[in-house]
């Protein structure tokens, strides 16, 4: 009698993944089981989230004004930072380019550096006439002329 054999079994090849993705995987999982579950750690990343958020909000509204606003900024994405991954490279990012951007300004003569110092001043005036500054203190000084309000005051609703 002939043995007769057996067809081979079907191979199925797996995905090809990344050296060491099992283990990044595993990891993964522990850091989420325990204490990442836990109501405090939750209170506590809700906290920085909106703390840090606060904090960049400001920064960024300050940007062009004189005086802090990067370090504002800096400050928020370094709050953010201390429990969120995407903003420690995000604040890595925007100080190699805020670096980048003075060392370029500091190259260049002297009339260009002075024309970016009028434009920052003309966002600044701009912003201040858009939120009613000049109406506000004018006001204080019985002062009041329909140039300076701002535009969505002379809005009828």
């Amino acid at each position: 009698m002939e043995q007769r054999r057996r067809p081979a079994p079907e191979v199925r090849h797996l995905p090809r993944t990344r050296p060491g993705a099992a283990r990044q995987a595993l990891r993964r999982r522990r850091q989420w089981s325990g204490d990442q579950l836990s109501p405090l750690r939750t209170v506590r990343r809700v906290g920085i989230a909106l703390g840090g958020g606060a904090v960049l909000a400001l920064g960024i509204v300050l940007i062009p004004y004189p005086g802090p606003g990067w370090l504002v900024v800096f400050a928020g994405l370094a709050i953010l930072a201390t429990e969120f991954a995407w903003a420690g490279r995000v604040l890595a990012f925007a100080r190699a380019r805020y670096d980048q951007w003075t060392a370029w300004l500091r190259r260049q003569p002297l009339p260009l550096r002075l024309l970016v110092l009028a434009a920052t001043g003309l966002v600044v005036l701009a912003t201040l006439w858009l939120l009613g500054v000049f109406s506000l203190v004018a006001g204080w000084f019985g002062i009041h002329d329909p140039r300076i309000d701002p535009p969505f005051s002379r809005l009828t609703g």
